[in-house]
């Protein structure tokens, strides 16, 4: 991020040298620069009468931290876990909650609170963050001028409202009297780093500069962070693929893939409802028409990573980097790449809406060709580059049904944007690119915010139109093998009955063995009006609601800005009708499923 005058607390002349100074700097040198810093904002500070001075140093006002953590696929969850291990190797006595089963009256209780929350749709809190996020900001929060806190928040820069929700936490809990014990960190896509050198200085907050250095608790956060498994999203397992099948049918105006990959000897297990991430590589074709736009040589050495790994500025575009999305940071840091007045145009206040609609639709080779010249070397531009983010695909089966197999369902996207095809990276990958005996860098993403109910008599209720229904097959096979007896439902919709009915016979033979006690379709093109899931929803209302009252978990899966918008609306108004309830005791009604995790949504 370049810092302003606007955005930051320095003036614009302090600004200008830090931004020639930063980008200078090595990973030792800024970790060295921290702690030194640190140091002295510690030493220079007066020393209140709750520390207590021994042996030189301080000692931590309180021992006791309380983690919370709002995460949609499990990324922040992961996280909390993994500082908690941090945290207590260190001493401190750590509890760790989701928001959702945290009780708000507790907050004033508190005297040291990391958040760590992802952001989700158009800057929304995820599900399980939905009712802290509105107890902070309503009228019953507690002033809490006893709390120091420090928020780790997690998003993805393409979108227009990054880490929105992290910032939200951030400024509330000030406005309420808290005090940071480090600054709020807002991560990107790649968050390792930057979310070990969070806790590195959480750590460094929370002992009062007790000795340690930004550099060595930075170290052993970093160490500590990383997976205890073998095969780890910064370590991915390569898996072979077994099979690769398109699922639709003769005319069929979609392509949906079902992918089976072996895991045979990565010790990799996984629960139904947890996701398989999947490093893909981008298209060699668009990578060549980028090196003919910039007219760099291919094979030119480039360093891809902080690490100092090389490779050939060809495959290091196909494999390391994201070329396919553009962000508001990286045209900031392009427009220091080349003098080109539009682009810094484009950037500069009042071209907001211009600035968004230009980054939707378009990839890196529409940016090379607008805002050229560029007089720069390919090591240059490489930096500015985000590295190959994973894509997350629903697990698709059992592993109990399948040891050492994960399969996917894999929708290919292909569409026209500004007068160029363009496709989706892993799902073309898949359709065009990837044979059986290839092999995928894969792990394991744990979700313990979409799980089958412990108790197998429990009922269930599955809506997952097109792809959205990859979690359920999982669920199926998985009470198939475990014997469970509870009843199940599940609503399925895409475009035709003949040739887009993903698993058909599958869901056949389980409905003949009673594994699957109801099914209703939606076929959207079949008939002149068109019917999607929530329009069966609607029209077994009645049924719907008993099961909801005989205790029913209800899962969603599929398209959040359509599809599950359009389901969750549908639910509230069958509640209310059938319920005999105003619309405020509908919502309250869903709102305490969420709580019960009775209802649930893998959401994209």
């Amino acid at each position: 991020m370049q810092l302003q005058a606007t955005n930051s607390p320095f003036d614009q002349e302090q600004a200008e040298l830090l931004n020639k100074l930063i980008p200078t700097l090595t990973e030792a040198q800024k970790l060295w620069l921290s702690g030194y810093l640190a140091a002295s904002q510690s030493l220079a500070a007066p020393v209140g009468p709750a520390a207590v001075v021994k042996h030189g140093s301080i000692l931590p006002v309180s021992k006791e931290v309380t983690i919370l953590y709002g995460s949609q696929t499990g990324n922040a969850q992961g996280l909390a876990d993994n500082s908690s291990k941090v945290l207590k190797e260190k001493g401190f006595e750590v509890t760790v909650s989701s928001m959702s089963d945290f009780k708000p009256n507790q907050l004033k209780k508190l005297n040291n609170l990391l958040i760590i929350v992802s952001t989700h749709g158009e800057g929304d809190p995820p599900d399980n963050a939905i009712s802290f996020h509105e107890f902070v900001h309503g009228k019953r929060a507690p002033k809490l001028e006893d709390l120091r806190f420090s928020v780790l928040s997690l998003g993805d820069s393409s979108y227009e409202f990054f880490c929105q929700t992290g910032k939200d936490f951030d400024k509330v809990l000030e406005e309420l009297g808290g005090k940071r014990l480090a600054p709020r960190v807002d991560c990107d896509l790649d968050y390792d780093e930057p979310a070990a050198e969070w806790l590195s200085k959480v750590i460094l907050g929370l002992n009062e500069a007790q000795g340690e250095t930004a550099s060595e608790a930075f170290q052993e956060a970093s160490a500590t962070l990383a997976e205890e498994a073998t095969y780890t999203r910064t370590n991915p397992f390569h898996a072979e693929v077994l099979e690769n099948i398109d699922l639709n049918g003769r005319g069929s105006k979609k392509e949906t893939r079902h992918l089976e990959l072996s895991l045979e000897g990565s010790n990799l297990s996984f629960e139904p409802g947890d996701s398989l991430g999947i490093y893909p590589e981008n298209d060699p074709e668009l990578v060549d028409l980028l090196l003919e736009e910039l007219h760099w040589n291919p094979e030119e050495i480039v360093t891809v990573n902080k690490q100092g790994d090389v490779a050939a500025l060809k495959q290091a575009l196909i494999t390391n980097f994201e070329i396919t999305v553009l962000t508001k940071p990286l045209l900031q840091q392009a427009a220091q790449l080349t003098e080109n007045e539009r682009l810094h145009e484009l950037l500069s206040a009042g071209h907001e809406s211009e600035l968004k609609s230009y980054l939707s639709g378009r990839d890196l080779l529409d940016l090379v060709h607008d805002f050229g010249p560029w007089a720069v070397s390919p090591q240059d531009f490489v930096n500015i580059l985000r590295k190959m983010p994973a894509r997350l695909y629903s697990i698709a089966s059992s592993l109990n049904a399948n040891p050492d197999e994960v399969h996917l369902t894999i929708g290919a996207l292909r569409y026209e944007s500004f007068g160029r095809s363009r496709s989706g990276v892993c799902s073309i990958l898949c359709a065009e690119r990837l044979e059986p005996g290839h092999t995928l860098p894969v792990y394991i993403q744990h979700n313990q915010n979409f799980k089958l109910p412990a108790n197998g008599e429990t009922p269930i209720i599955m809506v997952g139109p097109g792809t959205g229904v990859a979690p359920f097959r999982a669920f199926m096979q998985e009470r198939e093998e475990t014997g469970a007896e509870g009843k199940s439902w599940m609503f399925f919709g895409d475009q035709h009955f003949v040739s887009d009915f993903l698993y058909q016979t599958e869901w056949q033979k389980w409905l003949e063995n009673g594994v699957l006690t109801k099914m209703d379709v939606a076929f959207s093109r079949d008939t002149e009006e068109k019917v999607y899931v929530q329009h069966r929803l609607l029209e077994h209302s009645k049924e719907l609601f008993h099961w909801l009252e005989e205790g029913a978990v209800l899962y969603i899966c599929g398209d959040e800005k359509n599809m599950a918008h359009d389901v969750h609306q549908t639910l509230i108004g069958i509640i209310e009708n059938e319920g005999s309830m105003t619309h405020e005791q509908a919502e309250e009604y869903v709102a305490r499923m969420q709580q019960e995790k009775r209802y649930q949504r893998d959401v994209y």
